[in-house]
Parts: structure tokens; C-alpha cells; sequence
């Protein structure tokens, strides 16, 4: 970072959309910059027991714009590293943050000993979950009322990463599965399959796959009604990858609910949901079926895209908050 970047890093970090989850005093000012900046090291070296902040710049006509910074700070012994990040609102969401947290990581894994990476948020902050996941971190912990903030005391929580970690992360498959197969799930295997898992950030619109283990073996009633659960693992080239389970077609319910579609974390974002809702509209149409039956939450990183484009169209009806959905042929 230089001096001559003090205007546009003292006005977002002033920006109540930027500094709320943030934790430096306000009003943050550009003479609070460059005494924060005189502190700050060269890039090149990272001492240990030290944060380092690096500016985020983008390319553009008449010279680099700086759209938000990184923060590095490794631990006494240089093993552990914990990251940070601020952008400007006009350039979040873009994938900037990502890219960047990405490129640090990478570049200290190839010049340090770095082991092991550590983050912490709030937990109401799913945006920056985001960030964290893209890059093969996960959620590790959450201690209660352990941090202070601006006069109260909030919740932390704690993301990390190893470094075979994000060797796996780096190496998992991101093409299209060839052979896609829906398996029934046993007594012997369900353990392995219990072990799918989709983004700490999902979770509040997909259930774990303890919680549909539990709804399938003891199915609540619908309309006072017995709900039917007819269940599969989902094998991608012959790899677990995820979960699907239906309420199925019955005298008391004739349409079948898609009721859970959960895709591990290691394996989203290769089409694997729509070859799986593919399936089940070949395999319904063939019993004779005509529609299936969704329903999801709405808001900030719900699925309704996803169904939207598959051709499911809302009913109009919501069911304990969440909007309901058809798919016909």
C-alpha cells in the first residue's frame, strides 16, 4: 500500500456498508491510514507477529484503480497464518475477493512453512463465508460472545484451512461427471454417505444430512397425511457425491416433493443437480407422473435460480416460509 492511496482506503473503510463487521475505530480517517501505513512492512519479507496489508488493484484506463485490501498476519513460528480482506460495495460480489485471498494463500504455501490458515467473522456474515469457501476453507469453530466490538462483545467464527487442504481443494474434479447414478443407500454404507457435506453457508437452506437421516426415518405427517420418503446416493463416475430424497407420489399426496437435493462441497458447481433433477423427471414421467413438487427458501443464495431454470414455476403457495414450485411435462 502507499501513501497516495489513503483517500479511496480512508472512504471505504468509513462506509458503514464496509466497517460493520469490521473491528478498527471510527471514523476511520486518512491520517489513520498512514499511521497504520508507517507500520506496515514490505510485501516481500512478512515478518511473523506482524499483520502485513497488501492493496487490491484492478487494471483500468489511466492507471490501477485500488478496489479494497488484503491483511496477512503470520503467527510467532511463521507456521500459522491468519487472513483478512475489505472491499469497496461497487466491487464485492465480483469474485475479487476470492481471487485475491487465493493468490495470497498460494503464494505463501510456495515461499513460506506456512501449515495451517486461519480466518474469523461473524457469523451473520454469510457474504464472507462465501469468500472463505471458494477457496477450500471451512468452519472449525464458533466461541460465543468472544470478541469485542465497539462496546459489546460478539460471537466469532473461525475458518481454517491446512495445507493438504487446499492441495485438495486444488485437485478436486470441476468437469461434468460422466455416468451419473442414483444408488440405494444400506445399512453397510450410510455412514460413508452421512459424510456428505455441503458449505457452512448452505446450511441454512440445505438440512445436513443427519437431519434428513432423521426426517426419513421418522417422517412428519403433511396434512395429517403419511409422507412416504424414498431416498438415494448419488454416484458421479462412481464417486459419492451427493444426496437426493423424495416424498413420493401416494393416494394422500399424488404429486412427488422433491424434499432434499444436497451436493457435497467438493463437488459443486459440475452440473451435478441438474443431471440428478433430470433423472428424476425421466424416472417419474416413466411411472406415469406429471409434475414434481419443490419448495426452497427466498432471498440472498437461495436456489430459486437454479430450479427457475430447470422449468419449475411457484404455485403461489409458501409453506413455512418458503416458496413452493412446479416442474410439469
Amino acid at each position: 500500500m502507499r501513501a497516495d492511496d489513503a483517500p479511496v482506503v480512508a472512504a471505504y473503510r468509513d462506509d458503514p456498508a464496509v466497517n460493520h463487521f469490521q473491528d478498527w475505530d471510527l471514523p476511520y480517517t486518512e491520517e489513520r491510514f498512514l499511521e497504520r501505513l508507517a507500520l506496515n512492512p514490505g510485501f516481500d519479507t512478512i515478518p511473523e507477529g506482524r499483520w502485513v496489508n497488501l492493496a487490491l488493484e484492478i487494471d483500468a484506463p489511466g492507471g490501477g484503480i485500488v478496489i479494497g485490501d488484503l491483511a496477512c498476519h503470520l503467527q510467532e513460528g511463521g507456521r500459522v497464518a491468519e487472513i483478512g480482506y475489505t472491499l469497496r460495495t461497487e466491487y464485492q460480489g465480483k469474485g475479487f475477493a476470492s481471487e485475491a485471498a487465493g493468490a495470497l494463500v498460494d503464494h505463501l504455501l510456495a515461499t513460506t512453512e506456512v501449515h495451517r490458515f486461519e480466518a474469523s467473522l461473524d457469523p451473520e456474515n454469510v457474504p464472507s463465508m462465501r469468500v472463505l469457501e471458494a477457496i477450500g476453507m471451512t468452519m472449525e469453530s464458533l466461541s460465543r460472545q468472544s470478541y469485542p466490538l465497539r462496546g459489546r462483545w460478539d460471537d466469532d467464527l473461525r475458518y481454517s484451512m491446512l495445507r493438504d487442504d487446499r492441495a485438495a481443494w486444488l485437485a478436486r474434479p470441476t468437469a461434468p461427471p460422466q455416468r451419473l447414478e442414483l444408488v440405494e443407500i444400506t445399512a453397510d454404507d450410510a455412514h460413508l454417505w452421512a459424510q456428505l457435506a455441503t458449505h457452512y453457508s448452505q446450511r441454512r437452506l440445505v438440512s445436513p444430512m443427519e437431519k434428513s437421516f432423521r426426517d426419513a426415518l421418522f417422517p412428519e405427517p403433511y396434512n395429517g397425511e403419511p409422507v412416504t420418503p424414498w431416498l438415494r446416493g448419488v454416484l458421479a463416475d462412481g464417486e459419492r457425491v451427493a444426496f437426493v430424497m423424495v416424498a413420493a407420489a401416494t393416494p394422500s399426496h399424488p404429486e412427488p416433493y422433491l424434499w432434499r437435493l444436497l451436493v457435497d462441497r467438493m463437488h459443486q458447481r459440475r452440473g451435478i443437480g441438474s443431471m440428478v433433477v433430470q433423472q428424476l423427471r425421466e424416472q417419474f414421467a416413466a411411472e406415469g407422473l406429471r409434475s414434481l413438487l419443490v419448495s426452497y427458501h427466498p432471498g440472498k443464495g437461495s436456489p430459486a435460480p437454479f430450479y427457475e431454470r430447470h422449468g419449475f414455476v411457484p404455485t403461489g403457495a409458501v409453506e413455512y416460509g418458503e416458496i413452493e414450485a412446479r416442474l410439469s411435462w
